[in-house]
């Protein structure tokens, strides 16, 4: 690995629990006809996984090198926010394990590695927006993967969730000492 390649690797969130869990709930919900949009890709270490379903993954990120390290891994990536670079209808599946660590906001993501990791005081601050416009780029029987930790209050999510036009349903979950991890399954209403 070059100096340029473990510089990158250092501003991009690697896989860990919480993508272990995500990637394996996607996989099962996708099928070989899918269209997935993995948001947030960071490695790419999702929409890769999704893919080998036979799926076509594309990944965003507004971060430049998890860009370059998802396109390494053989990923087609789109730097961006969120959903905003997308169409109307245009996927059947979409994956988002978002930032959601509640952060102090006085202490500003000021790299790479806190952009990935901040969810803002709540550590919904990243979660509501991607709810609020997610919804248009499903096609009509698309539905999401979210992962959601106890740390950004579970029930809330829910209910923006519900707010936004989606019916929540749990598909997955795994425990440690200091959180819960979920991973709901988004339907529109």
């Amino acid at each position: 690995m070059g100096l340029d390649a473990r510089r990158d690797r250092d501003r991009v969130y690697q896989p860990a629990e919480d993508s272990d869990l995500l990637a394996t709930a996607a996989r099962e919900a996708a099928s070989s006809t899918d269209r997935v949009l993995d948001v947030g890709t960071g490695s790419g270490y999702v929409a890769h996984e999704v893919a080998e379903t036979g799926a076509r993954a594309i990944g965003v990120d507004p971060n430049p090198h998890a860009c370059r390290e998802a396109r390494d891994h053989g990923i087609e990536t789109v730097r961006g926010d969120l959903t905003a670079p997308f169409a109307p209808d245009s996927f059947d599946l979409v994956t988002f394990n978002p930032p959601y660590l509640p952060t102090d906001p006085d202490d500003e993501a000021d790299d790479w590695m806190g952009v990935a990791l901040s969810g803002g005081e709540t550590g919904r601050a990243v979660i509501e927006p991607f709810l609020a416009d997610v919804g248009r780029v499903l096609a009509p029987s698309g539905h999401v993967l979210l992962l959601v930790s106890s740390l950004s209050d579970i029930d809330v999510v829910r209910e923006r969730a519900a707010a936004a036009g989606f019916e929540a349903s749990a598909v997955a979950e795994d425990s440690f000492p200091f959180e819960k991890l979920l991973i709901l399954r988004l339907d529109p209403v």
